[in-house]
């Protein structure tokens, strides 16, 4: 049994864990031939994060995260798993990175987005989405720049998915910036934990507008009926995807094999990995 642990989260909606059990299985065949001591399987709860008793300390022995085994057993704490010592391979958001986890992993790869609107490359950005309307939906600009409308924004309620989050919230508050304009142009802001949540509370009527990053857009098209009652108004501008990380204490020499691994496994695949770590 590896002594190492793996996930692929942002993406893991129920009904495409096939999918990326798939995923999973390709790179960690990948990493095996490489003599890397890959995991048989990706985690989903805590229970299966090792323990760290007396909990997660940095490079200079301050505790940044309690032991996985006092947290409840059956969820799954993102920031517990990135900051696991026992990470090999795992993705995250570029919001936490920059908010301080940046401090404590490294960056493997970043995915491609180019099999989804408002994706180019390494580059992602987010649907404006209000409730569907006789008004067809605004198409993702050719450019990437932001296409933000602000008239119909104005006074609206905005609900995102989480305070940390590039996508849901921190993208669209810098396009905002950009323009001369903040946050405060919402009558009300509110979170909903994720972002199918979003969608589904805007779709029902309990907000009014929320920012959703392209892939989960499309995730919800194919698998969550409350998309059929938004669609989308605005863009955010592009920027850089969720990245591919491992822990600070994972070999330089491992890193090296990991990112010649996602290249060879993904570059015939539909939606191939990039491995751009700038």
């Amino acid at each position: 049994m590896s002594k190492f642990v793996a996930a692929l989260p942002m993406y893991d909606w129920p009904e495409a864990r096939g999918e990326v059990d798939a995923q999973w299985a390709r790179l960690r065949d990948a990493f095996r031939q490489r003599g890397i001591d890959a995991p048989e399987t990706i985690v989903r709860s805590n229970r299966e994060l090792p323990p760290v008793p007396g909990g997660i300390l940095d490079g200079a022995a301050k505790l940044i995260a309690p032991d996985p085994a006092t947290l409840p057993a059956d969820e799954l704490d993102f920031h517990q798993l990135w900051l696991s010592p026992a990470l090999l391979f795992g993705q995250t958001c570029w919001g936490p990175m920059e908010l301080g986890l940046g401090r404590h992993v490294q960056v493997i790869a970043q995915p491609n987005y180019d099999a989804f609107e408002g994706g180019q490359g390494e580059l992602y950005s987010s649907a404006l989405v209000m409730a569907a309307d006789s008004e067809a939906p605004v198409a993702s600009p050719h450019d990437g720049n932001a296409l933000i409308p602000l008239d119909l924004l104005r006074g609206k309620r905005f609900i995102f998915n989480n305070p940390d989050s590039m996508s849901g919230l921190i993208a669209l508050t810098r396009d905002l910036e950009a323009m001369g304009e903040s946050l405060d142009i919402f009558v009300s802001r509110g979170e909903s934990g994720g972002h199918r949540s979003s969608i589904v509370a805007v779709a029902e009527g309990r907000a009014d507008i929320a920012a959703i990053d392209c892939e989960s857009w499309a995730l919800a098209q194919r698998f969550e009926p409350a998309a059929k009652g938004v669609k989308v108004v605005g863009w955010t501008a592009r920027r850089k995807g969720l990245p591919y990380i491992t822990a600070r204490t994972t070999p330089e020499k491992t890193i090296a094999m990991m990112r010649e691994a996602v290249a060879s496994v993904e570059s015939g695949s539909e939606q191939p990995l990039v491995q751009r770590v700038s």
